[in-house]
């Protein structure tokens, strides 16, 4: 039976640097689907990314679009500014159609992210 789930992952970049921006965020969206064997972006419902508020010189969606992702729905977002939160993040939550359990989904965590979700084996 086919459901939508949601699929979380996060990367960090050292500065807020365009070319670093997208290099981390088409890094991370590469391992997504990877490790959720997407071959077709016509699995991909939407995407919503977030950033901290340290990281404004891009908008990460356009590293979706460098990959192909040119019909999918995409937001950017800013995160809450928790003190003492990881600085320099990048978030992304792709929702997709799939066959596939919740249990079976992957969630990826790349860099200091994964101090975010040591619970959750990121793809590496």
């Amino acid at each position: 039976m086919m459901a939508v789930r949601g699929i979380r992952g996060a990367t960090t970049v050292e500065a807020d640097e365009s070319v670093e921006v997208l290099a981390a965020t088409g890094e991370l969206l590469e391992a997504i689907l990877t490790a959720n064997q997407l071959e077709d972006f016509e699995e991909v419902v939407s995407a919503i990314f977030t950033t901290t508020a340290d990281l404004s010189s891009t908008f990460p969606a356009e590293a979706a679009r460098e990959l192909g992702m040119h019909q999918v729905p995409l937001l950017c977002a800013s995160e809450i500014p928790v003190p003492e939160s990881m600085p320099r993040c990048i978030r992304v939550l792709l929702h997709v159609n799939t066959t596939k359990s919740q249990s079976d989904i992957v969630h990826v965590y790349l860099r200091d992210a994964q101090r975010l979700r040591p619970d959750v084996m990121s793809a590496q």
